[in-house]
């Protein structure tokens, strides 16, 4: 909250909704005529939120910011805040149902929004040996991201891996026995990115906040993992997707954000993960858009 230099005649984004948290974080900072407009994909989520005048719910993707930012009448550069949480909210995690965590048996799903078409079951079943194997190197950063590709493609001719004990079944054997909590996590973790399009909606999330946001206006974003940080760090820092530094004639930065805070992200301090375990691995980026006049 302090991050995002609260207005109380503003205009936010929580392009995260989840369980709420923030968004009432936020409208509790606002007066009466400040405006909250908060994305969320999961039914369940839109279903139990807040009920408040100031609150503009929206049921999609924030890939789509700027279109849907438009539709409820708010054009680009007129935003003075957003935020994003893009860890995985706990009900989602704790919920069997959805197959996001390998501590519950399960259907492996791990669809966002449940009208998607394609969940991790079909990505298992149907993905060749070279694509499963780029997927949990590049997503999942897992050592033996080929031997687990090679396990899956030759054991589903056998059994269906569709749901969540049989995918730990099948990757055990090529799981780091003093490692096997976090490796596992980087298996269902690289799953979930691809079945949710995570990487490619950042990207497109990021260049739409860009555009969205006024002169001055903060942008917040909290990461979970190197990937994610990586590409909002180069974001933030150059205001391009790869990062490449761009000058004018003078050698100056043409980027269109100046960092808050420096280039260190902001990380929970020991109490906090002592108290909320799950933040332990996450990150907060922020920054200000630059008036290009001045």
């Amino acid at each position: 909250m302090e991050a995002l230099a609260i207005k109380p005649e503003g205009i936010y984004v929580d392009a995260t909704y989840g369980g709420g948290g923030h968004s009432s974080a936020i409208i509790e900072r606002l007066g009466p005529g400040g405006r909250l407009l908060a994305f969320d994909q999961d039914d369940e989520a839109i279903a139990r939120a807040r009920k408040d005048p100031r609150l503009t719910m929206i049921h999609g993707n924030f890939r789509f910011l700027t279109n849907f930012l438009r539709y409820y009448g708010v054009g680009d550069n007129q935003v003075d805040g957003i935020l994003a949480d893009l860890g995985v909210s706990f009900h989602h995690f704790d919920d069997a149902t959805r197959g996001f965590s390998f501590r519950f048996e399960g259907p492996l799903d791990m669809r966002m929004n449940r009208h998607a078409a394609v969940n991790a079951a079909d990505i298992t079943a149907t993905s060749d040996r070279d694509t499963l194997a780029t997927l949990f190197k590049l997503y999942g950063e897992l050592p033996k991201a080929r031997a687990i590709a090679d396990a899956i493609v030759r054991e589903r001719y056998k059994a269906p891996i569709d749901t969540v004990e049989r995918l730990v079944e099948v990757a055990d054997p090529y799981i780091n026995p003093k490692a096997r909590r976090k490796e596992l996590a980087q298996l269902f973790q690289a799953l979930r990115i691809k079945v949710n399009g995570e990487m490619e909606a950042l990207e497109q999330f990021l260049e739409s906040g860009l555009r969205a946001l006024r002169p001055g206006g903060r942008f917040a974003v909290i990461t979970y993992h190197s990937l994610e940080d990586r590409l909002v760090k180069n974001y933030f820092r150059t205001g391009r997707l790869d990062g490449e530094r761009s000058t004018d004639f003078f050698g100056r930065s043409t980027s269109p954000f100046r960092l808050v805070g420096g280039s260190k992200p902001i990380a929970p301090d020991e109490a906090e993960i002592e108290a909320n375990p799950r933040s332990r691995s996450a990150k907060l980026r922020v920054a200000e858009k630059i008036d290009p006049v001045t």
